[in-house]
Order: C-alpha cells, then sequence, then structure tokens
C-alpha cells in the first residue's frame, strides 16, 4: 500500500465551522437506504486465564439482550478465539486483535488472516495506537495488512488517533488525516470499503480514564466523514461506521452515541464487564 498522488488540501477553518455546524449533508444520508446499525467492538487486549475467560464468556451470555440496531463484537486474544468461539452467545461476533501482512508459509510466529476466517473470525482490529507505538507499525503497513483481511473475507476495524501532543500542536487533521486515512487512500473499492470500520481513538483518552467530551469526539469524527466524502465517495462516507475508541463506558456511552458522526465504539476496560452489554450496547438509541 505504497502512496501515489497528491493528497487534496485540508479544509479552511471557515469551511470545517460551516461543515460541523450544518451536520451531515441530508443528500448524502439519503444514499444509506438504510439505518446503520452501530457497530459496538470490545477489545480485551492481552488480558485473560482460561478461568477467567470463561467467567467472563458466563457474565456476557447472562447480560441480557443486544438490541437489534446494535453489531456487537469481541476481540479476543488469539489463544482464546477457538474457545470464546465455541462459548460465547450468538449475537456477539467474535474477533481478532491483529494479523499478519502475510498469508500461509514461512512465517514463524504469524496469524495468518486466511487462518482467522477458516476457525470461524469475522472481524480484526489494526493499527491500534498500541501497535503503532509498541511494535512501531507504520500506516503503510496497517494498509497492507487490511487489504490482505479483506482479501481473506474479513471485516476490519482500522484505528486512527492523535497523542495528546499532537492535539496540543494542532496536528489532530495531519496525523488522523494525512497519515493515518491517507495510507488508505486509492488503496479499496468502494466494495472493500463496505468491509472498513474507522475507529477514532484518541490515544491521550485510552486507558487514561479521560474521555474526550460528545462534542470533542464528534468534531474529529466529522472531519473523518468529510475526508471520505473527498477521498473516497460520498456513498462510502454515508455508509462506513466511524467508532469512538476514546474510554467509552457505561457512563458516557449514551451521549457520545448520540452524535450524529459516532456509529458506535471500540471499548477496551468495560469490554470484560456486563456493562460491555448492559451499560453500552443497551443505551444505543434506536436509529432513526
Amino acid at each position: 500500500c505504497e502512496r501515489t498522488g497528491e493528497r487534496k488540501g485540508r479544509m479552511p477553518v471557515t469551511s470545517w465551522a460551516k461543515y460541523l455546524a450544518e451536520g451531515p449533508d441530508p443528500a448524502v444520508v439519503a444514499s444509506y437506504g438504510y439505518p446503520k446499525k452501530y457497530l459496538v467492538g470490545g477489545n480485551w487486549k492481552c488480558n485473560g486465564t482460561k478461568e477467567s475467560v470463561a467467567k467472563l464468556v458466563k457474565t456476557l451470555n447472562a447480560a441480557g439482550p443486544i438490541p437489534p440496531w446494535v453489531e456487537a463484537v469481541c476481540c479476543v486474544p488469539a489463544i482464546h478465539i477457538g474457545e470464546v468461539l465455541k462459548t460465547l452467545r450468538s449475537d456477539v461476533a467474535v474477533g481478532a486483535q491483529d494479523c499478519s501482512a502475510t498469508g500461509y508459509g514461512a512465517f514463524t510466529g504469524e496469524l495468518a488472516p486466511a487462518m482467522l476466517k477458516d476457525f470461524g473470525v469475522s472481524w480484526v482490529i489494526l493499527g491500534h495506537s498500541e501497535r503503532r507505538t509498541n511494535q512501531k507499525e507504520s500506516s503503510d503497513l496497517v494498509c497492507v495488512k487490511t487489504k490482505n483481511a479483506i482479501d481473506a473475507g474479513l471485516s476490519v476495524m482500522v484505528c486512527v488517533g492523535e497523542t495528546l501532543e499532537e492535539r496540543e500542536a494542532g496536528k489532530i487533521a495531519d496525523v488522523v488525516l494525512d497519515d493515518h486515512l491517507g495510507a488508505l487512500k486509492g488503496k479499496f473499492t468502494d466494495a472493500e470499503w463496505e468491509k472498513i470500520a474507522i475507529a477514532y481513538e484518541p490515544v491521550w483518552a485510552i486507558g487514561t480514564g479521560k474521555t474526550a467530551s460528545p462534542e470533542m469526539a464528534q468534531e474529529v469524527h466529522a472531519m473523518i466523514r468529510k475526508w471520505l466524502v473527498d477521498n473516497v465517495s460520498p456513498a462510502v462516507a454515508a455508509k462506513t461506521r466511524i467508532q469512538y475508541g476514546g474510554s467509552m463506558k457505561g457512563a458516557n456511552a449514551k451521549d457520545l452515541l448520540a452524535q450524529p458522526d459516532i456509529d458506535g465504539g471500540l471499548i477496551g476496560g468495560a469490554s470484560l464487564k456486563a456493562e460491555f452489554i448492559t451499560g453500552i450496547c443497551a443505551n444505543a438509541a434506536e436509529p432513526k
């Protein structure tokens, strides 16, 4: 996924203000033809023993109904995927937290996306900030992994987001739009984009207990939506689900999910509790 061509310049501040004030283009929204389902993904990260995972699955299975307008996914550590697939309730899909940029073959330690698909996995998280930071994964590598995952039949939650230092330096657009999303530009067909969700995770709000206000989150989500309009297509922009991934929990889920460009969440700590269903999935109001 090497980058080619020139990127369009970002909108001037006055244009952003106008766009944000007006909200999504009704013609674009009407092009859905149907209400989008919220996408609520749980990222269990590197947590869980055999005993604790069995207990968590039992808790989630007994946590009550998930509204039909919510698509729920638990992305679990690879070693637990098999058992969770067998025991987790059928209305919660099972996803992985990463996959390789390669296929089958002499790639010791890697996990090919085709293996995940063959096992029954339907989603994979790619480009999470912890991997971008700890494993030094580049946006171009995330693009390659995304293409391989889609080719294998998986759907992908592609993570984007800025650090506190980047936010304070006014570089949100540079990082989120130009780098993280810029690597995807021109690499996927509209049909392939239907297999991609964008998870906006302000890095400064992950695992810190800090959360962007609903208005702060909505502003960046609207920027992402507008980038999709300008760089992919209005139809893709309308259909793509943009999740919020900055410490969403039961206490703030309702207000965050009420924002017009927030289509779900990528949940960390709260996904290890019944709250994932009772406080987040159940708090997603029916789309109009």
